[in-house]
């Protein structure tokens, strides 16, 4: 452990990017005939690989779940509050598997990566993907380490559609899953965001019907209006009011269409800083995913006889002001869950912030999360051979 960062930090991490020549059968028809995903493990898989925790991300993550990549970073990974020896998912009792899904802009194969038939980046070119080839994919990933069953897979908002998506396609892959603030399918208003994000991305005249890599540019304004768009939902009223109120930014109206409010100058940044760390092909991709998600359309609508297929256990957590993903949205999954015989634990957790709660060290939160986690542990513990 290097003494530059907290005892409680898995300290310094290198990404792995792992080549897969098999061919991959996507939802949308076509094939990847070989891709690359982007991967970080934190801790050690024990002597019957009995221990693995795969963390999911939601639309803008990806592998870096926690840690540090060099001595200079400022910022750990995007959950280092929950992963590290000692945190609620407690690197010394689990080995933890972060990675980039496909179609993502931070090492696996999407839109930025060269496409064989052309030498060229794929832009628009790189195929729809859905949850359910996430899930293909990362099977995959857990045959690679040598994983057959993982002991837990947890995920937040989308990364909680690929958590239920696994109980469904490999049920007997998983012993339980933890779903945090998601829901079982897109409602209509939650769609119509993520077009509306979409629109402003492409009607950017730099997106260039998402050949702009040719022309060494990109469509920031498109990506700053989506971010913004998003960020507000991810927020709650209380937690704008709060944190914002109606504060000026200079202390007094400008009275022409410059930036007066504090709030307005936070989703500039926003805005901003995404538009520079975030590829808007890949964006495009990850919400027509979201858009797509729906377990139940092949089993009749029912959401229910989709998880009767399930063998794991499940926590579902929610937080009361969440209006993207609402504690309604997964009391459907905790009743679906209850009707096929599933074994459910639910908790909904009073917290001001909205749908970013699920990243935040709220301490009710971390609380019911490590008691969980810990009875795995435990399990897991007494099944394990004596060394």
């Amino acid at each position: 452990m290097h003494t530059e960062f907290p005892a409680d930090s898995v300290g310094l991490v290198s990404p792995q990017r792992l080549v897969f020549d098999q061919p991959l059968q996507l939802s949308c028809g076509r094939t990847l005939d070989s891709y690359e995903l982007m991967v970080e493990t934190y801790g050690e898989l024990n002597a019957n690989a009995s221990n693995a925790i795969l963390i999911c991300h939601a639309l803008s993550g990806h592998h870096h779940v926690a840690g540090y990549h060099s001595p200079d970073d400022r910022k750990p990974g995007w959950w280092d509050s929950a992963v590290g020896p000692g945190k609620p998912i407690d690197t010394n009792k689990f080995f933890v598997v972060g990675l980039n899904n496909l179609g993502g802009c931070h090492g696996s194969s999407g839109p930025t990566s060269i496409n064989p038939a052309t030498g060229k980046p794929y832009g628009p070119d790189f195929p729809i993907v859905t949850v359910q080839d996430w899930v293909q994919a990362q099977a995959r990933l857990a045959d690679r380490l040598g994983i057959q069953q993982w002991a837990v897979i947890i995920g937040g908002s989308l990364g909680g559609m690929q958590a239920l998506q696994w109980s469904i396609d490999f049920p007997e892959r998983l012993r339980h899953a933890m779903v945090i603030a998601s829901a079982p399918k897109l409602s209509a208003q939650n769609i119509a965001f993520n077009e509306v994000a979409r629109q402003a991305i492409s009607k950017d005249p730099q997106f260039m019907q998402g050949r702009y890599y040719d022309a060494d540019t990109y469509p920031k304004v498109g990506l700053m209006l989506a971010r913004m768009v998003g960020h507000i939902t991810y927020l709650s009223d209380e937690a704008m009011r709060a944190k914002f109120g109606r504060e000026l930014k200079k202390g007094k109206l400008s009275f022409d269409f410059d930036v007066d409010f504090q709030v307005e100058s936070y989703l500039h940044y926003q805005g901003e800083q995404f538009s520079t760390s975030f590829d808007a092909n890949s964006y495009l991709l990850m919400t027509k995913a979201l858009d797509y998600f729906d377990p139940s359309r092949d089993y009749q609508d029912n959401l229910a006889q989709a998880l009767s297929r399930a063998q794991c256990e499940f926590m579902l957590m929610s937080f009361t002001t969440d209006w993207r993903f609402s504690p309604e949205r997964s009391r459907e999954i905790v009743e679906a869950l209850v009707e096929a015989g599933k074994s459910v634990s639910y908790a909904e957790i009073d917290a001001p912030q909205g749908h970013d709660a699920f990243l935040i060290p709220i301490p009710r939160y971390m609380e019911l999360m490590r008691a969980y986690l810990d009875r795995v542990a435990t399990e897991i513990a007494q099944e394990s051979p004596a060394c």
